[in-house]
């Protein structure tokens, strides 16, 4: 019998497994805490941009530390291009694979990926690999991209390290091409470091229990995700359900909109997600790549299925077809731009939830404000005279109801998961700021039974002169409410020329603009969509609300029809009469004591 067929047939005994299974999320979270303790920019180590991985010798995910979901697929892509590149006999140990190139990884050229063998006993084993976003790789700074050309430099393929032996004439290279080389190395060396730390603690793993017992662990953790995703689909009704939404603009054809539409196929066990006629790839730099599109599938199905399995790994996604032309939003082709391609995915996952809502309202949720609210600034550090960069964010946002909760607030959105806000300690210490206000934007989440969480409200003032780029989208596609709950607000953008806030844009998009010292921005990201009338809502909860200053008494009186006393409590025979006209009788499922 040969080898292959020997692991095939292994079994470990669940108590081994249970640990190996720990032991892979153990060495993806230790490269994760290496790379934020070395990086050297905020996106890195406090953002948390970035994302860092076990896979096998196939290139199949085995472990990722969680950090952001639409790398699930990038990465995986990546290492499957890098050994197709080489060929499993040109990879040796000690060597690091490397690229950043947009339509591989599935993102920008910000994202650049390292990929380290992993051998044990002169065998390979599998791969470790680091996903991270560099604060600039060069290109136009601030502007709309119409080509990848312009967005930096790129990378093909490549060995970084060849055997050990690093490739300087590689680092040169990059080092010339981008403003701040120093930033950039660092962040570089830290990724490094992640990678190698995944490579020493795997090959320990495989020496305590052995090659053979640890890919049949591997086998069989990937068996069970299938496993629980396939009970999971089945629960599902069969069907076909469908449902769009759309995008603000490309960035260039203001006021365009940007057709999302989704199909989605349930049949026993198994589901197809038809992304076939989401918008063709557009002239603005929103695009992304075919790992991303898949990824999209994969995000919105993991929610569905297997929320809470770990490790993530592709054993979860089996039971998953998805069905995605090239050529568009989401599968773009060379030469379109890439350099904000988050951003059009969290609203393709958004509409794959809304289109099985009928389906499954108990699993459901509204939509959520879907931007990173994200402004990127550079300018002349007054203490230094040298170039800084920033990006300043995410600001988090409101995130829908389910049919048993209101919404969380303020919270990072789906195309980024893990990631944190820049704390304002940190951005003040670091560059010429101020924050003015940072707050919970008062009755931006949508109305219901369970009303969507709040978005927020952040004022940045410039101590210096500095120019101020914003990229945000759904400020016009709101995030809806379901079962009868209401839209909650869009995302928002103001800008202060002095004193005077300018806020009739015609979306949340400005590129390179000015501001002096005084100056200000004011970001405002979107809440999340109700979940069923805001008539059921309990009035001690609207009134519990309008206390805590997230819902309005004007709201509080007009859209869910409680009345107040002076004190900000229930009126309840005034609030008795306001829902009886409103809807005729008094609701059966909510009460007022």
């Amino acid at each position: 019998m040969s080898t292959t067929s020997t692991i095939e047939q292994k079994t470990v005994d669940p108590v081994t497994v249970e640990i190996i299974r720990n032991g892979l999320y153990a060495v993806t979270e230790e490269m994760k805490s290496n790379l934020t303790r070395t990086a050297y920019n905020l996106i890195i180590y406090e953002a948390l941009d970035f994302t860092v991985g076990l896979f096998t010798k196939e290139g199949d995910t085995v472990s990722i530390g969680l950090g952001l979901p639409m790398f699930i697929r990038g990465m995986s892509e990546t290492v499957k291009a890098k050994i197709k590149h080489f060929g499993y006999e040109n990879i040796k140990p000690g060597d690091i694979l490397v690229t950043n190139d947009a339509y591989t990884t599935g993102s920008h050229l910000n994202h650049f990926t390292f990929t380290m063998p992993v051998f044990h006993d002169g065998k390979l084993e599998g791969f470790t690999c680091c996903m991270a976003h560099w604060l600039d790789v060069g290109g136009t700074l601030g502007n709309v991209t119409t080509d990848i050309f312009s967005e930096g430099i790129q990378i093909p393929i490549m060995k970084y390290q060849r055997e050990g032996v690093v490739n300087q004439d590689l680092v040169d290279i990059i080092a010339m091409n981008v403003r701040l080389a120093e930033r950039a190395l660092g962040d570089l060396r830290a990724q490094i470091t992640a990678i190698t730390t995944g490579e020493r603690r795997y090959v320990e793993l495989l020496q305590r229990y052995g090659a053979q017992e640890v890919k049949a662990a591997i086998r069989q953790i990937m068996d069970s995700s299938e496993a629980v995703a396939r009970k999971n689909t089945l629960s599902i009704p069969d069907g076909v359900y469908e449902a769009e939404s759309f995008m603000d603009d490309d960035g260039l054809e203001i006021g365009k909109r940007i057709p999302i539409r989704v199909k989605v196929t349930v049949a026993g066990d198994e589901m197809t997600v038809d992304l076939s006629d989401v918008s063709k790839q557009v002239r603005g730099f929103y695009n992304s790549g075919f790992t991303t599109g898949i990824a999209c599938a994969q995000v919105a199905y993991k929610c569905l299925t297997t929320p809470t399995d770990y490790p993530v790994n592709d054993g979860s996604f089996r039971p998953l077809k998805v069905i995605m032309p090239m050529g568009t939003v989401i599968s773009a082709e060379r030469p379109y731009p890439m350099r904000v391609w988050m951003t059009f995915p969290m609203t393709v996952i958004d509409t794959i939830f809304k289109a099985l809502a009928p389906a499954i309202p108990d699993r459901s949720i509204a939509g959520h404000h879907a931007d990173l609210v994200f402004p990127n600034i550079h300018g002349i550090s007054p203490e230094d005279g040298r170039l800084f960069i920033v990006g300043i964010g995410p600001l988090g946002g409101g995130w829908g109801a389910k049919s048993s909760e209101d919404g969380v607030s303020v919270t990072v959105c789906i195309n980024d998961g893990d990631t944190h806000n820049s704390p304002t300690e940190q951005l003040e210490a670091k560059y010429p700021v101020l924050v003015e206000k940072y707050e919970i934007r008062q009755d931006s989440a949508g109305a219901g039974k369970h009303r969507g969480g709040l978005g927020a409200e952040m004022v940045v003032q410039a101590l210096s002169p500095f120019t101020v780029t914003t990229r945000i989208d759904r400020v016009h596609c709101k995030p809806w409410g379901l079962e009868g709950g209401g839209d909650a607000m869009g995302n928002g953008l103001a800008v202060r020329h002095k004193g005077v806030w300018k806020t009739d844009h015609p979306n949340a998009k400005i590129f390179n603009v000015r501001l002096e010292r005084g100056d200000a921005y004011k970001m405002l990201s979107g809440g999340g969509g109700g979940f069923g009338s805001p008539l059921d809502r309990d009035a001690e909860k609207v009134a519990e609300d309008v206390r805590e200053g997230y819902v309005s008494e004007q709201v509080a009186r007009e859209v869910y029809k409680v009345a107040l006393d002076a004190t900000t409590h229930v009126d309840h025979d005034a609030t008795r009469e306001l829902r009886r006209r409103a809807d005729g009788a008094v609701s059966p499922t909510w009460a007022i004591q």
